[in-house]
């Protein structure tokens, strides 16, 4: 692109060797840091804005050596070209560096995945500028010589055929063009509160995890036997799908991630999509396992997730799911009647799968109360009924000691005693005369219903009810699911709910990114009122920024893709850019008019001379990120919405500005006044001439 654009292949050489020396200095100042060579801090670079300052400065080299005489020095011209397009080169990477400032300041999962990208991005561009001002002037001092041939590509011939009458057509109608952009910009606007919102693309990780939560009352027996006939079924439903299962129930408290012995965690490797024949996709094959496990375990509830994803909501979140919503309260029972009541009015929202409210009872307890009156009757001591009852599930009675070893010596009763109610009901215990009296004439025994499981938040109780969404965005199910929670849920006093899960990191994120965003936008303005002096060109060239955004949000839009963390990292990236591009420009009229051309002359020529270096930098950085945009690799799903933000942008400011900026230039800047001569200075003047 850089050879078709300039016409020169040496001179696309020297832009193209800025690739390797840029990258050369990062990885540097990557290892001074710290930061790993990784998907995020290497894959998401985009050379295009490496190279966006050398292709600026030798544009300029080689339109000053065409135009140059033969007895000029080669280096003069260039140093010349090099101190002519200084200022805005500096200041464009400058802005470009400042407008990536704000993703140093993210913190928690976005924070480790863009930060280090912002970093290695800020250490290339400034890699980048120091070789623009240094290496590129004198390589293109000693392989471009003064009267080269400055002809125009093809490509450049055919835009400035397309832009010339477009851009006279324009300048005579310039309120017609502002007020197309201007409706242009308010058709975005809908489009863009319509977009969907979630915080991090999913990403397919290829295998499937199925978190499996039978009834609190279930053994490590039952757990067992039900996982393996889940198994078996699943393999020979899907024999070409599904490669292997691996299952685990439970985990023991001392690990960092416990599990009761009611849940199953069902690890599903799959085979390639391409060997599939029961499914054409990965979500008709979760509906159809969904069925199954149903079928196969009746009143198991299924959560689907992927490996990766599982920990990562467990650690992020403390839930298994996209959305987990805490409701905090005190009486248990409450609590897990209204979790079950939310989790039926969220099933009814669309979106809403895998819906899961946790249980805190249900397990059956058995109570044994002891009656005083009747053990003081008999003559027994409360502490021999309790021995008796301790025995059931076990008792230590002494030590067994085998030289430097000793082992607890426990009495417990059979498991055909401990599981039979009637058998403990009939347990004899001895009175002082010798009689044998059964327990359930001493103590009252009975059935009912226990905790399960407490948890707490805060030093409340809390009750968690999990939701994945599939098929919409997260942040709409979130609004529609709130909305219908609070007109049908209706909550004692005292009680509380908390939507968490990875919708709060997208919150929290959003709000950080909206201190430092604008904080980051008004340093660019004072270095664009540093750059001119002037608030109004300041404002001018800011203009670049709604432009741009046209297109990011048009094409998220065409592409059916939401606005996530990784999409607004992606308009963090295109308004330094697009700043850049109207930087250019409007330094480059500014110059003319300063050289006493009039601003109508200026405008014009100065479009048209700086058509070149506009369409590489716009074109050049939307190409670097074309295949970032269609990638389907490992994490690509995370770089996709980014690199669309970017190309779209870049090709809606690119065109809207060379048409915009030139239009409503004179509004901004009326160009040098001169001021009328003095009739008095003129009398003198003439005085002294006769003189």
């Amino acid at each position: 692109m850089l050879l078709v654009l300039l016409g020169n292949l040496r001179a696309g050489l020297i832009v193209a060797l800025a690739i390797p020396l840029s990258m050369l200095f990062a990885g540097n100042l990557m290892l001074y840091f710290g930061i790993a060579g990784s998907l995020m801090s290497l894959g998401a670079i985009d050379f295009g804005l490496i190279v966006d300052s050398a292709v600026i400065v030798i544009e300029n080299c080689v339109s000053h050596l065409a135009h140059a005489r033969p007895d000029q020095r080669g280096v003069d011209v260039v140093r010349r070209a090099t101190l002519e397009v200084r200022r805005p080169v500096v200041y464009g990477v400058g802005i470009i560096t400042l407008v990536h400032l704000p993703l140093l300041a993210l913190e928690g999962v976005e924070g480790k995945m863009f930060r280090p990208m912002a970093a290695t991005l800020i250490f290339a561009l400034t890699g980048s500028l120091l070789l623009s001002l240094t290496a590129t002037p004198v390589l293109a001092s000693y392989f471009l010589k003064p009267g080269l041939s400055e002809r125009d590509t093809w490509v450049v011939r055919i835009a400035k055929w397309i832009y010339k009458p477009m851009l006279g057509w324009a300048q005579t109608r310039p309120l017609l063009v502002t007020l197309g952009v201007l409706l242009m910009l308010g058709a975005t606007v809908p489009v863009a509160m319509n977009l969907g919102g979630e915080f991090i693309p999913k990403l397919d990780e290829g295998d499937l995890v199925l978190d499996l939560t039978r009834p609190p009352d279930a053994s490590l027996t039952e757990a067992a036997i039900d996982t393996t006939r889940l198994e078996k079924e699943l393999k020979a439903a899907f024999p070409k799908e599904i490669r292997t299962i691996i299952s685990a129930s439970g985990r023991p408290e001392i690990g960092l991630d416990p599990a009761a012995v009611n849940t199953t965690e069902s690890y599903v490797y799959l085979a390639e999509p391409e060997e599939w024949t029961k499914a054409t996709s990965k979500e008709e094959l979760i509906e159809q396992i969904d069925r199954l496990t149903h079928k196969v375990l009746p009143g198991t509830t299924v959560v689907f997730s992927q490996p990766i994803e599982l920990r990562f909501s467990d650690m992020l979140a403390g839930v298994k799911g996209d959305v987990g919503i805490g409701l905090y309260g005190d009486d248990l029972k409450i609590l897990q009647e209204k979790a079950e009541e939310m989790a039926r009015v969220l099933n009814g929202v669309p979106g809403a799968a895998d819906v899961k409210a946790l249980e805190v009872l249900g397990l059956p307890a058995m109570q044994i109360a002891i009656d005083r009156k009747r053990i003081a009757r008999y003559g027994i001591n409360a502490a021999d009924v309790l021995d008796v009852i301790q025995a059931v599930g076990g008792k230590n009675v002494g030590q067994v000691v085998e030289g430097q070893r000793r082992f607890t010596m426990q009495v417990r009763f059979t498991a055909e005693y401990r599981d039979n109610v009637e058998a403990i009901r009939r347990l004899m215990i001895t009175d002082p005369q010798g009689r044998m009296i059964p327990l359930e004439d001493l103590a009252e025994i009975k059935l009912e219903e226990g905790v399960y499981e407490i948890w707490r938040k805060n030093r409340q109780r809390r009750v968690m009810i999990t939701v994945n969404v599939r098929g919409r965005d997260l942040a709409g199910f979130v609004a529609e699911a709130q909305k219908k929670v609070s007109e049908k849920v209706s909550l004692p006093s005292g009680y509380v709910l908390e939507w968490g899960g990875t919708f709060e990191n997208l919150q929290s994120a959003t709000r950080r990114l909206m201190i430092v965003v604008p904080i980051a936008l008004a340093l660019i303005f004072l270095l664009l009122f540093a750059t001119f002096g002037s608030i109004k060109l300041g404002l001018l060239i800011f203009i670049s920024v709604p432009l741009g955004a046209i297109g990011g949000v048009m094409s998220l839009w065409l592409r059916g893709m939401n606005f996530s963390i990784s999409a607004g990292v992606g308009f963090i990236a295109l308004s330094g850019v697009a700043v850049l591009d109207g930087l250019v420009l409007v330094a480059a009229i500014r110059q003319l008019i300063e050289a006493g051309r009039p601003v109508s002359d200026a405008v014009r020529e100065a479009s048209m001379s700086r058509l070149r270096p506009i369409l590489m930098t716009g074109l050049v950085a939307s190409l670097g990120f074309v295949p970032m945009a269609f990638s389907h690799g490992a994490g690509a799903e995370v770089q996709r919405p980014l690199a669309t933000v970017v190309i779209g942008g870049l090709i809606t400011s690119m065109f809207l500005k060379l048409i915009v900026l030139p239009v409503i230039y004179p509004w901004f800047d009326p160009g040098l006044t001169v001021p009328e001569p003095d009739p008095f200075d003129e009398e003198d003047g003439a005085a002294d001439a006769e003189e």
